[in-house]
């Protein structure tokens, strides 16, 4: 990884020349902000946003899965069931 230096608060931004699945054109930028009721650095954030719900985890990473003691510990403080079967159904058998 390269250090970080002096990094500022701004990127620069450049629209593409035609749209593509990589970028698109300003005048597109243009159209979206006026559908949308806002403007072209707020289609950005929106844009970048939903990016982001989409690909990054939107929960805070666990420890990883359970250990083979703490299963055990969950079965010992788990109620014991009785094992049940169905004997009915939610269909009608269709000879009868």
């Amino acid at each position: 990884m390269m250090p970080e230096k002096n990094i500022s608060p701004q990127i620069p931004f450049r629209y593409r020349n035609f749209d593509s699945p990589t970028g698109v054109t300003r005048e597109t930028a243009k159209k979206l902000a006026e559908r949308l009721g806002v403007d072209e650095t707020q289609v950005i954030h929106l844009a970048l946003h939903e990016l982001a719900v989409k690909i990054l985890p939107q929960y805070e990473q666990d420890d990883g899965p359970l250990s083979a003691a703490q299963v055990r510990q969950i079965k010992k403080l788990a109620p014991s069931v009785k094992k049940k079967s169905v004997r009915s159904s939610l269909l009608e058998p269709e000879n009868i």
